[in-house]
């Protein structure tokens, strides 16, 4: 079977490995069938960081596919599930991982929808731990798949005013489809000022940084917040944050708040339902498709935004 390999940074290939059998109980092996890149598989193929060092099968995380065999009780051979591989080892044609790390697929939603139920729940995993946002102004800073996945959540958990910063156009209009009231570009008007006249001099009661590593927004985002208000950190940084106006943050009273480790009995099936029943339409981050044979080219497009690219899918055979 084929696996991916990056063995240098921004080389990908694919070589060939054994197949994987199952090793304990409770397991099941896993064939992908579909899957997309996210923002947090792309330092394993830039290698822009130290503590990323990819391993053969990193990285991929997003995906849903088959059941082939298993030796636990929650799926039959044939079941299609959407899984989360460990440590995003889910670069390869088959793999053995723990049950409880699957879910079942709705057949409603077409598959690109249904991978979606990823990302999705992990950001309404974040947003379960946060205050009730109804009537709220909430900042999404950062207009990437997760940024405009939390632009169409807030719109639906009840934000009086949404507002979208990005300094891609592409995104900006994505960001309107998915429930934006307001969009900003920070290359074309001052974000403070722009918020501040959004929100009659209120500031935003949540201001959500979607951004993460190296361009993260952390100081914008705690600018565009008010005195007493709530600033989640949801963009990944770096272990070691240099550069960070704390001061503004801690002078204002400002709660801050992170989010990691969504669940599989209640986020993922959650946001499964959600999209099924179309409670939010994925649609917009839909954009670019390609065979895992083309992997290279699927990461070059997503990690370099070409052609409006938000979510790129990987097809596998």
């Amino acid at each position: 079977m084929l696996v991916g390999h990056i063995h240098a940074p921004r080389q990908i290939k694919l070589i060939e490995a054994s197949e994987p059998e199952l090793d304990g109980d409770d397991q099941i092996i896993f064939q992908p069938e579909l899957a997309c890149l996210c923002g947090s598989d792309e330092p394993y193929f830039s290698k822009d960081y130290e503590e990323f060092q990819p391993k053969v099968g990193q990285s991929l995380h997003e995906m849903i596919g088959t059941v082939v065999a298993t030796s636990g009780d929650r799926f039959q051979t044939g079941d299609r599930v959407l899984c989360v591989p460990d440590e995003h080892h889910g670069l390869q044609q088959r793999f053995c991982i723990r049950q409880q790390n699957a879910i079942p697929v709705d057949p409603r939603p077409t598959d690109a929808e249904a991978v979606l139920a990823q990302p999705l729940g992990t950001v309404l995993f974040a947003m379960r731990d946060l205050p009730n946002i109804l009537d709220w102004n909430v900042v999404v800073v950062g207009q990437g798949p997760m940024g405009l996945l939390f632009t169409g959540v807030v719109r639906n958990l009840g934000a009086r005013e949404i507002i979208a910063l990005d300094i891609d156009p592409s995104r900006l209009e994505a960001s309107r489809k998915m429930g934006a009231s307001a969009t900003i570009n920070p290359h074309e008007q001052d974000p403070v000022a722009a918020v501040r006249e959004l929100t009659a001099g209120g500031m935003a009661d949540l201001v959500v940084e979607a951004v993460g590593r190296r361009d993260r927004q952390i100081n914008l985002a705690a600018g565009l917040c008010r005195p007493h208000g709530d600033l989640l950190m949801f963009g990944v940084p770096t272990n070691v944050i240099d550069g960070i106006d704390f001061g503004s943050i801690f002078w204002n009273n400002i709660t801050l708040h992170t989010s990691v480790g969504p669940d599989f009995i209640r986020d993922f099936p959650l946001a499964m339902r959600w999209i099924a029943e179309g409670r939010i339409d994925v649609t917009p981050l839909i954009t670019h498709r390609f065979p895992l044979e083309k992997i290279q080219e699927a990461y070059e497009t997503f990690v370099e935004h070409r052609d409006g690219a938000i979510k790129v899918f990987v097809e596998f055979p």
